[in-house]
């Protein structure tokens, strides 16, 4: 157990390599109730989150989820979140446990709408079931027909005879689900989840598990990938930003970087030498010093040891050799394509 974000969090409760093989060949269930959630209603609200947030909120349709993000006025990243459109009148954002403070007040003092912001995550606790095997699973509980759920979308319904919201999404690079439940009700439905997934093997996973699944997947993690120096186009985020939408927080800055050109560049590395890269050891291109990594660990799925690593954009071509700095020695590494893994359709 370790502190994260002010949570007693499990890093692992067998072993990291079981509960990532679990997670990619079966099913394996996350608690991560330190999410926070923020709600935002009203005649307006709509207005806030197409002003607050990157991407194309008036596009959701009612049900429909949305990977975002939130920006300073300097263009870099306040937090990235995943917006939900319940109703017309009601947005849904998970946002980082750590952040959730700041991305409340940031999204509060930026409220010229009519339209309440709510910090709610004491209303919700929320469970991760992750794998092939996870809408086996999640099944067997309740009577949402699954198969119809689209990834990227969610329904309010039950669980196991607990009332649920239940997302199609992850942080794992595996189809799975993400339950919003009532906080007092959240052990019941753990153990639930456990015995339904008892014929598939399921696991219980920590964050050890969840690190190296989400890296395997070219997922950002904040404080890493992204944090309050980092514009999207540099983390390979451009998707999530759309430009055309019309203002929003950031819009003018970022105008200004992409006239100026993306200095740098977030690149995938593998490890052709002994070693572990670690996040904040030094990158070096050519014997100079170019950037640094951002995560890094072994890849339970490939059998290598992966990186990312912040890059200059013309030092960041795929198949350059680059040398990783680990105990003060220059250790051998290769950009490669990412995500690393990609699950098969």
């Amino acid at each position: 157990m370790v502190d994260f974000g002010g949570w007693d969090m499990p890093v692992q409760y067998t072993s990291i390599l079981e509960e990532h093989h679990a997670v990619r060949t079966s099913v394996g269930l996350f608690d991560v109730s330190h999410m926070g959630e923020i709600e935002i209603r009203g005649p307006e609200a709509l207005s806030l989150v197409e002003y607050v947030s990157t991407n194309a909120a008036a596009k959701l349709r009612e049900g429909q989820i949305q990977y975002s993000a939130l920006l300073y006025d300097h263009g870099a990243i306040v937090d990235d979140i995943l917006v939900h459109k319940v109703s017309p009148l009601e947005f849904f954002i998970c946002v980082n446990a750590a952040n959730q403070d700041k991305d409340f007040e940031h999204i509060r003092s930026l409220n010229r709408w009519k339209a309440e912001v709510e910090l709610v995550s004491d209303r919700y606790a929320q469970l991760a079931l992750q794998g092939p095997k996870a809408i086996n699973t999640l099944q067997k509980l309740t009577p949402a027909d699954l198969n119809s759920l689209r990834y990227y979308w969610f329904v309010d319904g039950q669980v196991a005879g607990i009332p649920a919201r239940i997302a199609r999404t992850g942080y794992t690079g595996e189809d799975g689900f993400e339950l919003y439940v009532p906080p007092d009700r959240a052990e019941s439905l753990w153990n639930a989840l456990l015995d339904a997934g008892s014929e598939f093997g399921i696991k219980p996973c920590g964050l050890g598990a969840r690190n190296t699944l989400r890296l395997e997947a070219k997922m950002a993690l904040y404080g890493h990938e992204i944090h309050a120096s980092t514009y999207p186009f540099e983390a390979g985020l451009g998707w999530i930003v759309k430009m055309e939408k019309g203002d929003f927080v950031g819009r003018a800055a970022l105008q200004k970087a992409l006239e100026q050109g993306i200095k740098r560049q977030l690149v995938g590395f593998e490890m052709r030498g002994r070693g572990i890269a670690r996040d904040g050891y030094e990158v070096y291109v050519d014997g100079r010093p170019a950037g640094w990594v951002t995560s890094g660990g072994p890849s339970p799925t490939l059998g290598k040891n992966i990186g990312l690593c912040y890059l200059p954009t013309a030092l960041s071509t795929i198949g350059r050799t680059i040398h990783i700095m680990i105990r003060n020695q220059p250790v051998e590494a290769v950009t490669v394509p990412t995500p690393f893994y990609k699950r098969a359709k």
